[in-house]
């Protein structure tokens, strides 16, 4: 049911919708939850225990030209769409609400006409994005062509460069932003991420004397668990910000002389030999069509009979579609990401020549506990994070995280592990009857 109030009950005379009325004309069913507008209107359930109030005309066009997440979220993220009922940092029970309670009708030319009278043609000019915004694809093209040196070590920038402070807040004291591995339902985070690394370390066959290639490292946390265990271990990050801390985080841990990690592009490692290479939330980054140059890359990094782990979020099935650029991921989360299935990334592996698949697992009911997690962490240093990154950001996150967690838990996107041995000449493998790295 739609109402209004106050000066707002005009419009009676000219066949305008109020705004409550035009969202109640596109849903397909009852609102889930209680909605009010600048304009005075007002629908859903009075005792909802979600509700959204649209403040203002800006919001109103944010929506109109930018349907979908996109629109939504610059909308959230610039307080013109305001929720109450979740907490910013954890808006999972109102992306819930949506998915399961919230569905769209298909409206006629007639009523789409009407709509687009009612909202009028100043809402139907996009304002300017929020300053969190990466820039259009378009736009980005000048930085350089999709995946060069240049356009990603500033992709990376816009995502990885936020502040250290604020990862440190949200990821927690191992600082790892990648999918954690829980040994039991009650294991904490910080214990699933460490099983997490001692898994890839077990996987990739590592022992005191050896030596590790992390690409894509991070904050270092492979790096550093590797070295521990006397493992000569070098990584490398696009993110100068990562790379600073993890260097430092290295020193303190008195590693110096077994741990490194760069700032650099993985494509400048020139070292070779390497027992093992660990790739660890990378592969999304490099883009599918680049696969066969990145793999056939670690593949000359590693000596005969040396292991590739290969860790990256997926799509769930391998169906081939051109990829729709423009969403809230795409440009306020990871700009120019690129998710395929696991088969794709499996063949990608043994289509380069020299590598035998060995294993593979997923873990996506994993990373939907990590998200949940980092959720927790941020609403926990909900103040801290905003003070030190701002509301819009910070607000932000918790909408990507809280997204995420729901994606990997209906199956939208998973997290697989694939496991590789780089062959000898003649076939030998240097790797067990049976896998020996046990569980963690």
């Amino acid at each position: 049911m739609v109402t209004t109030s106050g000066p707002w009950r005009t419009d009676q005379g000219t066949g305008r919708m109020r705004l409550a009325e035009v969202l109640d004309t596109l849903a397909d069913g009852p609102l889930p939850f209680r909605f009010t507008a600048y304009d005075g209107s007002a629908g859903g359930p009075a005792d909802a225990s979600v509700g959204v109030h649209l403040r203002s005309a800006r919001g109103a066009a944010y929506l109109a030209t930018a349907p979908g997440s996109l629109g939504m979220a610059r909308a959230y993220v610039t307080g013109d769409l305001q929720v109450t009922g979740v907490h910013p940092g954890d808006p999972y029970p109102l992306l819930r609400l949506f998915a399961d309670d919230l569905h769209w009708s298909t409206p006629d030319p007639r009523t789409i006409a009407r709509v687009a009278r009612s909202l009028g043609v100043s809402r139907l000019v996009p304002p300017p994005p929020p300053p969190q915004e990466a820039l259009p694809d378009w736009r980005r093209a000048l930085e350089g062509l999709r995946h060069s040196k240049r356009r990603d070590a500033e992709a990376i920038h816009h995502h990885y460069d936020v502040s250290n402070t604020f990862y440190e807040y949200v990821l927690g004291p191992s600082m790892t932003y990648t999918c954690a591995c829980y040994p039991t339902s009650e294991s904490t985070l910080e214990e699933a991420q460490a099983a997490k690394y001692e898994l890839v370390f077990r996987k990739l066959g590592l022992r005191a004397g050896q030596r590790l290639l992390d690409v894509g490292c991070g904050w270092g946390g492979m790096v550093r668990h590797a070295a521990r265990q006397g493992v000569q271990a070098l990584g490398v990050t696009l993110s100068r910000e990562q790379a600073t801390w993890a260097q430092e985080a290295i020193r303190r841990e008195g590693l110096q002389d077994l741990a490194e990690v760069r700032h650099g592009d993985y494509r400048d490692v020139a070292e070779g030999g390497f027992d093992a290479v660990s790739s660890i939330g990378l592969t999304e980054h490099i883009g599918v069509a680049n696969y066969p140059a990145y793999f056939s890359f670690v593949r000359d990094r590693l000596r005969a009979g040396g292991r590739l782990l290969n860790h990256c979020i997926t799509r769930p099935d391998n169906v081939h579609t051109p990829r729709v650029r423009g969403g809230f991921i795409d440009r306020y989360v990871f700009p120019d990401g690129e998710l395929t299935g696991s088969g794709r990334i499996i063949s990608a592996i043994q289509d380069v020549g020299g590598f035998e698949v060995r294993h593979e697992e997923n873990l996506r009911e994993h990373y939907a506990k990590t998200c949940r997690a980092w959720c927790t962490n941020l609403v926990e240093h909900w103040d801290a994070c905003v003070a030190e990154v701002g509301e819009a950001t910070a607000k932000v996150w918790g909408l990507y995280l809280a997204g995420s967690s729901l994606g990997f838990e209906r199956n939208q996107v998973q997290l697989h592990q694939v496991l590789a041995v780089k062959l000898h000449a003649d076939g030998r493998a240097d790797f067990p009857l049976r896998p020996d790295w046990g569980s963690v």
